[in-house]
């Protein structure tokens, strides 16, 4: 007799709570979403007018030669997307962690967002 165990797919509960902060939450061209992606190499930041359906300004780890530790890179990120949103005239946004706890990566590139120009 085989018993089998069923983990929860932790993507799926992540989208589901995703979309249930997304039903409050929605970016203007006033004030824009900073949406959050974080995979388990690379992290992604989009600022996204959901208005219009256009996104305004993104940074990832992808960009340059951004290098260290994996929160060091998350922090140049949010560095990275602050300084472009300045350079559009972008300073209030809507922080959407994309249904991640707000520790580690997610913290570490909201708080360097921040520190370099952006207000949420």
């Amino acid at each position: 007799m085989t018993i089998l165990i069923s983990k929860p797919d932790k993507n799926k509960n992540r989208q589901r709570r995703h979309n249930r902060v997304r039903n409050k939450i929605s970016g203007t061209a006033e004030r824009p979403r900073l949406n959050v992606y974080r995979s388990n190499k690379n992290i992604y930041a989009q600022v996204i007018d959901d208005v219009a359906g256009v996104t305004l300004v993104s940074a990832s780890t992808l960009d340059s030669a951004i290098s260290g530790t994996k929160t060091e890179q998350a922090v140049s990120v949010g560095k990275l997307v602050a300084e472009r949103a300045a350079a559009k005239n972008i300073k209030n946004v809507v922080f959407d962690r994309g249904g991640y706890i707000y520790h580690g990566r997610v913290q570490a590139l909201a708080e360097s967002a921040r520190e370099n120009g952006l207000e949420f």
